[in-house]
């Protein structure tokens, strides 16, 4: 048995396997138990093997090319253009094994143990931190219901805790509700404290990697952006230029064009949501500094007198976004355009 490409549905429990040879004709499919999977490829001869970049799908690529085999990730979306008529894990496999043969293809590039450990910790901090506003929201409206309000912010919270904390407050509020706004303070203060921690993590390996210190140099991206770019994007050489990259976050308008004739509507908010969130939040408070200083930032000053702030923070996020692919491919650090001019 000649197999020379295999595509792989990989699950939780049951594999699909489906295999052709050189000339396309199929010659492989079966059924693996999870733990079948690696000791049943391991007695095949170097051969190409794709599967979709879901859950699991980078160990089990890390797994795979230590056995000799050429492994590559496709994303789903690519994939079910070539599913034949009815979906299983079958017509699956063979529409994973047809589409990781195509030239022109695009694949995920396979990601480290240590990458993947950092997007957890961010992903666990961007948890925790949604968390911390619905405690906060729980916490204010309770006391609302009650006529007891405080200013917006972190110091009008902390003024509602400390109310909740003060033993004379007994006299205002039914023992219920205390009890219940006490839980909330003291569950507020734990995610508090988890997310400082956390915190502590990221700037860790941030001052450990070199390419997160020099995107750091880049306006609107501070710590938590540039180590989350360096975990994101393993190979900037995936993407041919910067408009590449920007459009693999989504920060570019999705087109609607025929006959010519170009229709282009809003970003399109396609590929990573975290990253694109990261960049139009930094993207927002370059605009905020470029409204307290517009001598700093003329170009800036000069879009928002056209158009709205939101819409200025895209194309911000967007340039932002090509600027970090251009240190991440060549190097260096980030210069001001007078700098820039200059040299």
């Amino acid at each position: 048995m000649q197999v020379s490409t295999i595509g792989i549905d990989i699950a939780k429990t049951v594999f699909q396997v489906h295999g052709v040879d050189a000339s396309g004709k199929v010659v492989l499919t079966r059924q693996l138990r999870r733990g079948q999977v690696l000791a049943f490829l391991a007695k095949l001869e170097r051969c190409l093997i794709g599967m979709e970049a879901c859950a699991t799908a980078h160990h089990w690529a890390r797994e795979l090319s230590r056995l000799g085999h050429e492994v590559r990730l496709i994303p789903p979306s690519y994939v079910k253009a070539y599913v034949r008529r009815q979906k299983n894990d079958a017509a699956d496999a063979a529409a994973i094994c047809e589409a990781v043969s195509r030239p022109s293809m695009r694949f995920v590039p396979i990601k480290t143990r240590e990458q993947q450990a950092t997007l957890a910790v961010h992903r666990t901090r961007a948890l925790l931190i949604g968390q911390r506003t619905q405690l906060s929201n729980a916490l204010r409206a309770h006391l609302a219901e009650l006529g007891l309000v405080a200013d917006k912010g972190r110091e009008g919270l902390a003024q509602l805790v400390a109310l909740v904390k003060d033993e004379s407050t007994l006299e205002v509020l039914p023992m219920a509700m205390l009890h219940v706004l006490r839980t909330l303070a003291a569950q507020l203060a734990s995610v508090l404290e988890q997310i400082g921690e956390l915190d502590r993590v990221i700037h860790a390996q941030h001052r450990a990697s070199q390419v997160s210190r020099r995107l750091e140099s880049i306006p609107g991206i501070g710590v938590i952006g540039a180590t989350a770019l360096t975990a994101t994007v393993t190979d900037p050489a995936a993407f041919r230029s910067g408009r590449e990259l920007a459009a693999w976050i989504g920060l570019v308008p999705r087109q609607n064009s025929t006959g010519g004739k170009e229709r282009l509507g809003s970003i399109s908010k396609q590929g990573d949501r975290y990253l694109r969130r990261l960049l139009v939040a930094g993207a927002m408070a370059v605009v905020q500094h470029a409204r307290r200083h517009p001598d700093k930032r003329p170009w800036i000053t000069r879009l928002l007198a056209r158009k709205p702030a939101k819409v200025v923070a895209i194309a911000i996020a967007n340039k932002t976004a090509r600027i970090a692919w251009a240190i991440m491919s060549r190097g260096g650090t980030y210069r001001a355009p007078a700098l820039a001019a200059a040299a």
